[in-house]
């Protein structure tokens, strides 16, 4: 059981790391509940860690990552059902979730955000974000992030022929690109995509 300061020091710092990427330090706690003491707010950070709800890598607050069901609810959604995009069809609620943390992160992903509209009719629009799970090879009709000549990154649909690569635009007013195989390097295959509206 958590103590009424304790829990408000781990939902301060679970809408920290949600709103900044990471934990905030000392400092920030204290200001941001008004704690004068770091000692104080130290004391709690402890207790919070003892009692499993908090997990600290190496020697920086920076360094605090929630553990559990802290955890689980930055990480996952609840699946609601299925809608149409066509005709209607029944809506019947589901109780699954989605774990995006297993979908989208790893420490092998990074995000790119899309310049340009030559992915437009795979979906993929100038502005989005794509998730990219870094690898040197893939396989035919992966989206791709393909080094040109060790200069120019694309981001395209490969295919493989032989000894040549050719990257596909899925913009019909544009056309493919083919090079030797020495000439593109694989930086990574796409894994999601996110849009804000």
């Amino acid at each position: 059981m958590l103590t009424g300061l304790e829990e408000k020091v781990l939902q301060f710092i679970t809408h920290y790391i949600t709103q900044n990427g990471h934990a905030p330090t000392l400092v920030e706690i204290g200001k941001g509940l008004e704690i004068k003491s770091k000692g104080t707010v130290h004391r709690y950070i402890e207790s919070l860690i003892e009692k499993g709800h908090l997990h600290r890598d190496g020697r920086s607050w920076r360094g605090l990552r929630l553990t559990g069901e802290q955890n689980r609810l930055l990480t996952t959604l609840p699946l609601a059902g299925r809608i149409a995009a066509g005709r209607p069809i029944e809506a019947i609620p589901e109780q699954l979730e989605i774990n995006f943390s297993e979908m989208l992160l790893g420490a092998d992903r990074y995000v790119l955000e899309v310049k340009g509209d030559s992915m437009v009719e795979a979906g993929i629009l100038d502005g989005d974000l794509v998730v990219v799970r870094q690898a040197e090879t893939a396989d035919n009709d992966d989206i791709v992030v393909a080094l040109i000549d060790n200069g120019e990154a694309t981001l395209k649909k490969l295919r493989k022929h032989g000894d040549r690569v050719e990257l596909i635009p899925a913009n019909q007013s544009m056309a493919p690109m083919i090079y030797p195989a020495d000439r593109v390097h694989i930086q990574g295959v796409v894994v999601g995509q996110v849009r804000s509206y």
